[in-house]
């Protein structure tokens, strides 16, 4: 069988395994979100933090439960890091320096998992289990409730109310993320990950030296790292290490995992706003962008420019045998266009013109299909725009899901578009500039200015995915990466809750023979483009300097 067969049939299988649980999972979390009973334990939880789950919030007030549980979260997880060589458990490993502590908290918390550390040579047992996987759950849950707060504007009228964050926190951990991650981690032990609590061992003779390994609980921190589309790896190879993915199936369950929850969510966005088909329509956006990246993806990385990569077959360098040219072009697009960063390859090692779709994939938005919770409200935040650019054309107010979209709203979803690019861009720019941050580079032209950039864009945009070639455990980077991540992560939340109380209040506007029918093939075309112009106008300079300029020198 072919290297290129072999990578579509994974692609056609991944796809029908998808398909499959679309239907029963999206339906599901309608439920879930919609529901007035509470589980026993939920209760327990409710009244150990002195929360009402039956209160219902405005914006404002779901967004101080957003950002109030997160600081606690960044808090904490910088104490318990700063504590660890104080811990039982920790291996031997000291506390971690003050920056990397930083960098590492908001980026687990953030839901980014952007890691400038060595995990298996920095992070004891239990700053492993009880700090970076209990945020892979919590912060996971967070993008969900947010996603949620925003349907929920679409969904209800003449009421500022979207819920109540910490009953919608509490059930996404509960009821979907902990459920689906205990199956996902047996499966992935029944590949062959490890699941324990060992200590560090020696392992063979190496040149006169030996190799160390210490275990984990390796699976269970896999399966909601990649469901949570989280993306922080227990060892420093991340996903392509054996311990964490240890063949083919694991990796092809693993892309599943990493798309499970971003394209269920289209049908809970259907359900809960009374039309299915308007879910199908962002779903549509969403597989259209995903598999055009993959064929761009295999395309670059299957050329084969010379005769090293005619006799691989493609481009091997940086990628594992075990899993091929292939499989590993389908992980890579899927990691960076979801905000998950995990990677079974180095994206520094592919093609110029490969690295730059890695890139363009972040820079996108991650919106095709996202994160978990902010994949879907970053896609309804292009469909607003999509539908204002259309109303622009005909001379006619837009509207969108029976709510007009006046000044206001577009100004909260203009500043949501435009707080990424700016993060990303003058970060970048800074660190070009000045004379220190350039001495991380491991290459110099092109390729090192792709190394920055990518960076940057991974850390604002709340991937956590790297190129590989940085040193990026520097004080500059640690804290710069580090801003990044919390203001690309919670700036842009407060205008998505700011517009969801706009659109609640707001009595619905009924239909006419003028209304831009949202739901059908034109509209998905319309926010496609859309989505590709706005991108493209706002990052192309910039990816003619790194990997357009790397791509067409090669």
């Amino acid at each position: 069988m072919s290297p290129v067969l072999a990578g579509v049939l994974q692609l056609l299988a991944l796809i029908a395994a998808l398909a499959l649980a679309y239907r029963p999972l999206g339906d599901y979390m309608a439920k879930v979100y919609s529901s007035d009973k509470h589980l026993r334990v939920e209760k327990w939880i409710y009244k150990g933090i002195g929360a009402d789950p039956n209160t219902q919030m405005r914006w404002p007030a779901y967004l101080r439960g957003v950002l109030a549980f997160s600081a606690v979260s960044v808090l904490f997880l910088y104490l318990l890091q700063r504590v660890q060589g104080s811990l039982p458990g920790s291996l031997g490993f000291s506390s971690i320096d003050p920056d990397q502590a930083f960098n590492t908290a908001a980026s687990f918390v953030t839901n980014t998992n952007w890691q400038s550390y060595y995990g298996e040579q920095a992070m004891g047992h239990v700053v492993q289990t009880a700090g970076l996987a209990v945020q892979n759950f919590v912060s996971a849950a967070v993008g969900i409730a947010v996603a949620v707060a925003l349907v929920r504007g679409f969904s209800r009228s003449r009421t500022g109310e979207l819920g109540n964050f910490w009953a919608d926190l509490v059930r996404g951990t509960i009821r979907i993320l902990l459920p689906i991650s205990v199956i996902a981690a047996i499966v992935l032990v029944a590949c062959g990950a490890i699941q324990n609590f060992s200590g560090i061992h020696s392992v063979g003779q190496f040149m006169g030296g030996s190799q160390q390994w210490n275990g984990g609980a390796v699976a269970s921190q896999e399966a909601i790292k990649e469901l949570g589309t989280n993306g922080g790896g227990y060892f420093n190879a991340n996903s392509a290490h054996p311990f964490e993915n240890p063949g083919p199936f694991s990796n092809l369950f693993e892309i599943f995992l990493i798309l499970l929850i971003p394209f269920a969510l289209t049908r809970t966005f259907g359900r809960m706003v009374g039309s299915l088909r308007q879910g199908y329509a962002i779903l549509a956006t969403m597989a259209t962008i995903w598999l055009g990246f993959i064929a761009l993806m295999m395309w670059t990385e299957f050329a084969h420019h010379g005769p090293a990569f005619q006799i691989a077959g493609g481009a091997l360098e940086g990628k594992e045998n075990r899993f091929g040219v292939g499989a590993s072009s389908i992980f890579a697009v899927s990691t960076t266009l979801t905000s998950t960063g995990a990677v079974d390859s180095f994206h520094s090692s592919f093609t110029g013109l490969g690295g730059g779709i890695a890139l363009l994939g972040m820079q996108l938005g991650e919106i095709a299909p996202g994160g978990t919770g902010s994949g879907l409200y970053g896609m309804l935040i292009m469909a607003i725009i999509a539908v204002f650019i259309a109303g622009l054309m005909v001379g006619r107010t837009p509207e969108y899901l029976g709510k007009k979209i006046g000044t206001r709203e577009i100004k909260f979803a203009a500043c949501y578009i435009l707080i990424t690019p700016a993060l990303v861009l003058v970060f970048t720019a800074a660190a070009m500039a000045l004379p220190t941050p350039g001495n991380s580079m491991t290459n110099s032209g092109a390729h090192g200015f792709s190394e920055i950039l990518y960076a940057y864009t991974s850390g604002a945009n709340n991937n956590g995915s790297a190129f590989a070639g940085l040193n990026a455990d520097t004080q500059w980077f640690n804290s710069t990466i580090g801003i990044a991540m919390l203001l690309g992560r919670f700036l842009p939340m407060v205008f998505v809750l700011a517009l969801a109380g706009s659109l609640a209040e707001q009595k619905p506007v009924p239909a006419t023979a003028g209304t831009l029918r949202t739901e059908k093939p034109l509209f998905t075309g319309l926010l496609v483009g859309a989505i590709l112009i706005i991108t493209g106008l706002t990052y192309f300079p910039a990816l003619a300097l790194g990997p357009l300029a790397e791509g067409l020198a090669s």
